[in-house]
């Protein structure tokens, strides 16, 4: 039975000494990104793993990251995935604790955490109080990357609704003059921060509202609203507010006889997995929230290891054009 790797083989193998793998392993020590990079890349492939338990002895250093969360849903696991990518490339053991209950519950939970000396870090993706939050002088750093309130609805950069401009002003350049929204409920950040850029986007561009309709999530709600409009609406575009209320509006367009996107065209927000095969297809908006886990952890592995925070890429949103917007194309 042969031997597991150990962390001289990965020296050999990176053409590094042991103490820069033990630097680049432990978050030590001012080494390259590109040095760094290529012992992660070695250590991985050929299955190293470090001894979690022997480095704590030896460094007082558990290799643990705790990440906070609460109700745990899709979005939550997909940015849970992203920063726990970035945390094993990092060679860090990251592990995740739901907490229900208030802001007050979830504060002091951080704080046990923090005491209990088994976490060298802690990011939060719910709202804490500032009394947990550290730079890691006397206790581990805690990180707030807040992206859900209370009741686990996106806020901050995952709630931004600029798209939905984005959207109004494509739509008026290939010449839609009638617009609706379908909106999802306003005790969500994200519902009403995207009624309010339709609002406005249709004042600044001096097209014509159909009114704001809707007011709850579910695809009924869009079917509802496409089955309230005048006879005489078409042409018509429909802003939605998620890819639910878009289908129902797809929905109660096909019960009316309208044609998509002759009559109607559509727009959703989240790129649910549906939508690329609705008929026709559903044009939407896909919002990253793996990209955002990870940069989130990339912040507190910073931290941890006394670097410059890491600058933000991408943005975190993009449009995905489908068939239910016809010829309708981003602005220039």
């Amino acid at each position: 039975m042969s031997l597991p790797p150990t962390s001289r083989d990965v020296a050999r193998i990176a053409g590094v000494s042991q103490t820069t793998v033990s630097y680049v392993l432990t978050g030590k020590g001012a080494i390259s990104p590109t040095t760094r990079e290529r012992v992660l890349e070695v250590a991985d492939s050929i299955g190293y793993r470090p001894n979690l338990a022997a480095r704590s002895m030896r460094t007082r250093r558990s290799g643990r990251l705790a990440v906070i969360m609460g109700v745990a849903f899709d979005n939550q696991m997909r940015m849970l995935n992203g920063a726990s990518q970035v945390a094993d490339e990092a060679g860090y053991v990251m592990e995740t604790h739901s907490v229900e209950g208030t802001v007050e519950d979830r504060t002091e939970r951080v704080l046990e955490l923090a005491a209990g000396g088994q976490y060298e870090g802690i990011l939060t993706f719910v709202p804490v109080l500032g009394s947990a939050l550290s730079d890691g002088r006397e206790t581990p750093p805690v990180l707030a990357a807040t992206a859900f309130d209370d009741k686990m609805r996106s806020v901050g950069e995952l709630a931004d609704a600029g798209l939905i401009e984005v959207f109004v002003r494509a739509l008026a350049a290939a010449g839609h003059r009638r617009f609706v929204h379908v909106a999802g409920p306003q005790g969500f950040s994200s519902a009403r921060a995207r009624q309010e850029t339709y609002i406005a986007a249709v004042e600044r561009l001096g097209v014509e509202s159909l009114g704001v309709l809707g007011g709850e999530w579910p695809p009924e709600t869009g079917r509802q609203a496409v089955l309230a409009l005048a006879d005489d609406a078409p042409p018509v575009a429909v802003i939605a507010a998620n890819d639910d209320l878009a289908i129902g509006a797809l929905r109660g367009a096909a019960e009316r006889g309208w044609s998509v996107p002759e009559d109607l065209v559509v727009t959703g927000w989240d790129n649910a997995r549906f939508g690329a095969y609705t008929l026709p297809s559903l044009t939407t908006v896909d919002v990253d929230f793996r990209a955002a886990g990870s940069h989130a952890m990339r912040l507190l592995v910073a931290a941890l290891r006394g670097e410059e925070p890491p600058p933000r890429g991408a943005t975190l949103q993009h449009i995905v054009w489908r068939e239910s917007t016809g010829s309708a194309a981003p602005p220039d």
